[in-house]
């Protein structure tokens, strides 16, 4: 037999090249330092003769100097670029804030304040680059989803297991998953018995028990025991590649939204243009018109809301909240519509025991004690919750002996001492399909089958117990529903889950959502944001890789936890410790961001239309318009960077239930 290697193969991380603003910024940043050096270094103002491209061929008077020669390479190598760009914009038909920084640029070149372009050059990329990298992540998404997936299987053949590649697994095919590796295939359980974890692709938060004839789902993590597989569908047809498809179908469709700055740039640089324009009309000087260029220019838009971003990164970061995508920061108090996934986020993704309906003449702590002893040795999917219910009920765990899992039977063991006493007891723990081969007499005592999974424990032949578990909904999630609407403006909350109907009633009846949409596939998720983002703007909590392509698609998408880099990826928010306290959190943290922010930006506008006023009129050199609209600029940023103080308590849901 040949030995099976690890399925992953691995890979380096693609190192990802800066984006064209970030270069320009960097650049911009080297050509002041470089002016800087050699004015300080007393040779500053010695001329530069370029030959044929000497300003001075076209402008008389205008020769440069050594200090002029590194802002003029980077106004070409920068500035160009950029005025480009914002030419194209233009074309098409949207401008905002930054089309009057690049009006700043072109008359800053003809007129020869080479230092003013390359400071407006900085704002103008310096701007974006503070977010750029975090604004576009598609890529990043199907790669996370590629990476997860195996790119080996192993194969069983009359010569033992071989290690093929996952594209070369055919249908019919054995494949063999080994302990905690990820299936490859989509198939159909032949040999062996375990649990796979299919949350991340179904939603249903339980393990799954795997036994022969069980399905297998692509992407589930397989539990302790190895299981032999035959594949029903190749790679490419399979459930977690069908996943892939609706995601990079969401981001090719992803609607493209404005920005707070261009909103605000819509109308402020028209009016700026206008002064600029009537100033130089009416003056017939062309310095009045750069004087109320340099005032005008932005900056409160281009620098005081990225520092207003960055500070609400920060803040949520002190929360335990991972800001992926600054973007949303700005969206999340324009959301009118929140969209919950059920597994991990209105519940806490773990069974727990929440009722024992006794059958027989046990009492409730033997009937715990008996089954907690028997599954304290059960890899079962339940097993957990029935041993954690008996340890919170101070309960033994008794001694038990020749304990199997029989075919047909379920759990099977001798459990000694029950009450002090030394008989040994035959217990069961098995399912109601699979009662009738324990104890024939005992499915008539069963009660109706009730939402969420169950469980029969049988002792010495008898009936004695039916165990229900459910998917325990978080304690506060009540009073967090509630308050959404009055609290946060919202004018829907609904509730999707690719669960059952009963389990999604029952949660949605607990926590008082009434908008519930139940058994939902990803692609329907992502129809049911894209139609609801079609409507409003929308909010969608999830933590499955199901819930990638709605996280996505949505006009801001929160991911809870970090268990999947996938879903991570998708989402532009990320609440590492799953509480919903953080995401009240995180929604009061965006307003607070847009407030801040429209107070620098607005006010400094404002500050920026009184001076440029001053400047038309003739009271304003460009060198005190530039030193004016300084100060505006430190007072925006100095207002803009409160946004990361803390605040003090920043939810408020707790004071209302």
């Amino acid at each position: 037999m040949n030995t099976p290697a690890a399925p992953h193969a691995p890979s380096q991380p693609a190192i990802r090249p800066l984006p064209i603003n970030e270069l320009i910024a960097v650049g911009a940043l080297l050509a002041l330092a470089a002016w800087a050096l050699i004015t300080w270094s007393g040779r500053g103002g010695e001329s530069v003769a370029l030959g044929p491209l000497d300003p001075a061929r076209w402008f008389p008077g205008r020769g440069l100097t050594l200090a002029d020669l590194p802002l003029v390479v980077m106004l070409v190598a920068g500035g160009v670029p950029l005025v480009w760009d914002l030419l194209r914009k233009l074309c098409a038909g949207t401008f905002g804030s930054d089309l009057l920084a690049g009006l700043s640029i072109i008359t800053s070149i003809l007129l020869g304040e080479y230092l003013a372009g390359v400071l407006v050059v900085l704002m103008l990329s310096g701007g974006e680059a503070l977010e750029s990298r975090a604004i576009s992540r598609a890529g990043d998404v199907l790669n996370a989803l590629a990476r997860r997936m195996p790119t080996l299987a192993h194969r069983k053949t009359a010569a033992g297991l071989a290690d093929i590649m996952l594209s070369e697994v055919a249908v019919g095919d054995l494949v063999v998953v080994l302990p905690h590796e990820i299936c490859p295939v989509d198939g159909t359980v032949v040999s062996g018995r375990g649990s796979m974890d299919e949350s991340y692709l179904t939603g249903e938060p339980y393990r799954m028990a795997k036994a022969p004839g069980s399905a297998a789902l692509s992407g589930a993590i397989n539990g302790q025991a190895a299981l032999e597989i035959r594949t029903d569908r190749v790679a490419g047809d399979s459930r977690y590649a069908k996943i892939m498809d609706v995601l990079r179908s969401s981001e090719e469709h992803r609607p493209q939204l404005r920005r707070m700055a261009d909103k605000l740039g819509a109308f402020y640089t028209p009016l700026a243009v206008a002064i600029a324009a009537a100033a130089w009309w009416f003056s017939g000087s062309a310095t009045r018109f750069l004087a109320v260029l340099v005032v005008a220019t932005p900056c409160p838009l281009l620098i005081a809301i990225p520092v207003a971003i960055i500070g609400a990164v920060s803040l949520a970061a002190k929360r335990g909240i991972v800001i992926r995508d600054p973007a949303i920061l700005e969206r999340l108090d324009t959301c009118r519509i929140a969209i919950f996934d059920k597994t991990g986020t209105l519940t806490y993704g773990e069974p727990s025991l929440t009722d024992v309906v006794l059958l027989g003449g046990l009492s409730r702590a033997d009937v715990l004690s008996l089954a907690a002893s028997l599954e304290t040795y059960s890899k079962h999917p339940l097993s957990a919750a029935v041993v954690q219910s008996a340890a919170k009920e101070s309960l033994r765990v008794l001694e038990v002996e020749a304990l199997a899992e029989k075919p047909g039977q379920g759990l099977v063991g001798q459990v000694k001492q029950l009450n002090g006493d030394s008989t040994v007891h035959e217990v069961a723990i098995t399912s109601r399909q699979k009662l009738p081969n324990v104890d024939a007499a005992g499915v008539a005592k069963l009660p109706p089958v009730a939402g969420g999974l169950e469980c029969v424990v049988v002792v010495d032949g008898k009936t004695e117990a039916l165990l229900r578990f459910r998917d325990s909904p978080r304690a506060d999630g009540r009073p967090f529903v509630s308050h959404l609407k009055p609290a946060h403006g919202l004018s829907r909350v609904m509730l999707v889950s690719g669960d059952r109907e009963s389990e999604v009633r029952w949660l949605a009846d607990l926590v008082g959502i009434t908008e519930v949409h139940a058994g939902i596939q990803p692609e329907g998720k992502l129809k049911i944001v894209e139609e609801a983002t079609a409507e409003a703007p929308t909010l969608f909590v999830g933590d499955g890789i199901n819930d990638a392509p709605a996280l996505a698609a949505a006009t801001v998408g929160i991911a809870m936890g970090a268990a999947s880099d996938v879903t991570s990826e998708a989402a532009g928010a990320v609440v590492m410790d799953t509480a919903l306290e953080r995401i009240d959190e995180l929604l009061h943290i965006g307003r607070r961001l847009r407030s801040i922010a429209l107070q620098s930006a607005v006010g400094g506008m404002a500050a920026s239309v009184i001076g440029m006023g001053f400047a038309a009129a003739g009271f304003l050199s460009p060198a005190m318009g530039a030193l004016l609209q300084e100060a505006i600029d430190v007072v925006a940023v100095l207002n803009a960077l409160r946004v990361s103080w803390t605040p003090g308590p920043l939810t408020d849901y707790h004071d209302r239930d």
